[in-house]
């Protein structure tokens, strides 16, 4: 610590927050967590293998999901191999930039689910308002940059709330949460007026959350009048099955946010009930965004049969290789 009660944060170790949890529940907490973890992991990995692996799914709808899920891989390993690691220590230090990195890769995951999916309902919108021109005005070099518009939009906002907290000196090592997070940087700072980060903090939330309501609302307002306009059912029906997985995806990501307010906003809520709801937002999307497509979308339902039919047919023949070589020995 310098002399004037400033930390020079480099040469520091700083100490996380921890569960107030006895041994026993610590071990559940772990194995629960080491499950949910693989699961997710798992599952996109699978979803983004088979998008990568067959060629007839690069299209923009599945670059988009395929960005999706890759942000829910990062989002997940950003938040629960950390604290897990840090549940099984009891000395649960971490240096800063672990935590500055931590910090920006779940502040990122946040706000590049908002930007993915609001590029995903203008894929929606344009694919069944516009079907003639779609592959014009969405083509793969249109949907790359439109990947990284919203990567280049998603650095300059998150990096501008961590430019505002890092321009203060810090006074403290001792991390307020179970895992970083731009506000337990901020209150480790020495700063004395942080109206100025509230102000864009609240900014930059409402941008996201409104940019994905508004870009919902509006795309799914003319995909309605369109679907109704439509005489044939079947365009009817397939176009609206295709709109509720992504609807569903969206209402994930709201109630989980919603979720975490609310809890937060109950005086009376268990700390480690606030903790594990705090994990929430990332837990649940990660987890259910592979279920979601890879039980409603018709193409990747019918990779995944594929490949189990073909485990099941494999194991068979290697089943009946091994039976009928026993019998002939």
């Amino acid at each position: 610590m310098a002399d004037n009660g400033t930390v020079n944060v480099f040469g520091s170790v700083f100490k996380m927050g921890s569960f107030d949890l006895n041994p026993e529940a610590v071990y559940v907490t772990l194995a629960l967590g080491i499950v949910i973890y693989l699961f997710a992991l798992c599952s996109n990995l699978l979803l983004l293998g088979i998008i990568a692996v067959h060629i007839h799914l690069h299209q923009p709808m599945y670059i988009l999901l395929f960005s999706l899920s890759s942000n829910d891989i990062i989002g997940a390993t950003a938040m629960i191999p950390p604290v897990l690691y840090n549940l099984m220590l009891k000395d649960r230090e971490t240096s800063f930039l672990a935590c500055l990195f931590q910090a920006f890769a779940l502040h990122w995951y946040v706000g590049a689910s908002y930007l993915i999916l609001s590029a995903m309902a203008l894929d929606r919108y344009i694919a069944i308002c516009h079907p003639l021109r779609y592959h014009a005005i969405l083509s793969k070099n249109a949907v790359t940059y439109l990947i990284m518009l919203c990567c280049i939009i998603n650095v300059l906002l998150v990096g501008s709330v961590f430019g505002l907290t890092l321009r203060f000196p810090f006074c403290s090592t001792n991390v307020p949460n179970f895992y970083c997070d731009n506000m337990s940087m901020l209150r480790m700072t020495c700063a004395k007026d942080i109206t100025l980060n509230n102000i864009y903090g609240l900014f930059i939330t409402g941008l996201y959350h409104g940019l994905g309501l508004v870009s919902i609302v509006f795309s799914y307002a003319f995909i309605l009048i369109a679907c109704f306009r439509n005489k044939e059912s079947d365009a009817r029906s397939k176009a609206l099955y295709t709109c509720a997985t992504h609807f569903l995806v969206f209402v994930v990501y709201e109630c989980s946010a919603a979720v975490t307010v609310l809890v937060y906003r109950i005086p009376r809520s268990p700390l480690n009930l606030k903790k594990f709801v705090a994990m929430s937002i990332v837990l649940f999307p990660s987890c259910l965004n592979p279920i979601i497509y890879g039980a409603k979308t018709k193409e990747i339902k019918q990779k995944l049969k594929k490949i189990s039919i073909n485990k099941i047919f494999h194991r068979g023949e290697n089943l009946r290789e091994t039976t009928v070589k026993t019998v002939t020995q």
